[in-house]
């Protein structure tokens, strides 16, 4: 897929995102990409906090256009311009991040580091005094395991697939048991994803959850830790609604499953179905209507 095929598309906070053809679906939300990667990533994973280290370590699982990236090292840097950062981004596409750069994206940011954006995008490494970054090429599936490989610990995860329904391979309890290894056992786990699905198979991976408050919709997402971090505290894992819980104790909440990491998306969709369908959970639609009701009493 050549880089002309990505054409900038604005959003509302001034930003622009990028259509993908391969998976029929926008980069980010039209409510704004900008703010998305600051409110749905580094705020929940607490990086003005972290940025206090000495050393971070970041992992941007589908590191795309580059924004959540670009977010985290301005958070970090601005609080903290001495800490080290180990950056890991993980991406199907490399025309993606070097569109970005070609169409200026970051020109309306402000930013400083467009140099660092510009090297991990072409050559996939940058080492500086301040920074090492690599970005790996291919199926994140493949990836994840040489992350964890390589005895990589994070401090922060961005989980930024595609949606579930158009992307299910990087949303499965199997891809998201390998994501978990590479997590520091203080580390915060964020994704824009309130899916029952997804939630499901976070917490089947061994992780507790909270939710983060909506970004220009009125779906929250989520933010995840080990149950023996020292962060795991009210603050860092805001608690669930009511309705919440419950969606989880739907059919909604079944999760999809890769068991060796390597079926195509459909295999993945129809193994759900399947088993949404011979499943005793209460039907997501009937949850849905008592949802609506409770509102409108």
């Amino acid at each position: 897929m050549s880089n002309s095929e990505f054409v900038p598309q604005a959003t509302a906070d001034g930003s622009f995102t990028f259509f993908s053809q391969q998976f029929n679906e926008a980069f980010h939300s039209h409510f704004g990409a900008k703010q998305e990667s600051f409110f749905k990533f580094v705020v929940p994973t607490q990086l003005e906090i972290a940025a206090h280290k000495p050393i971070l370590r970041l992992l941007d699982i589908c590191y795309g256009l580059g924004y959540n990236t670009a977010a985290a090292l301005e958070t970090i840097w601005r609080i903290n311009p001495h800490c080290y950062i180990e950056l890991i981004g993980l991406e199907l596409n490399p025309s993606v991040p070097q569109a970005a750069i070609e169409h200026k994206l970051f020109d309306n940011w402000n930013y400083e580091d467009i140099d660092i954006l510009t090297k991990l995008a072409f050559e996939q490494q940058v080492q500086t005094e301040r920074l090492k970054a690599k970005l790996l090429i291919g199926d994140a599936r493949n990836s994840i395991i040489k992350v964890h490989q390589s005895g990589f610990q994070a401090d922060a995860i961005f989980l930024d697939p595609f949606s579930p329904p158009h992307c299910p391979q990087l949303w499965t309890v199997e891809f998201i048991q390998q994501v978990v290894l590479c997590l520091h056992i203080d580390g915060l786990l964020a994704t824009y994803s309130c899916a029952a699905a997804v939630r499901t198979a976070i917490l089947t991976a061994g992780l507790q959850i909270g939710s983060t408050p909506p970004v220009g919709r009125r779906s929250p997402g989520t933010v995840a830790a080990h149950p023996q971090s020292s962060f795991h505290t009210h603050s860092a894992l805001p608690p669930l609604s009511l309705a919440e819980m419950e969606h989880l104790l739907t059919r909604a909440a079944i999760p999809y499953r890769d068991p060796l990491l390597n079926d195509e998306a459909p295999a993945i969709v129809q193994r759900r179905q399947q088993e949404q369908q011979a499943s005793s959970l209460e039907p997501t639609s009937r949850w849905r209507k008592r949802c609506i009701d409770s509102l409108t009493q």
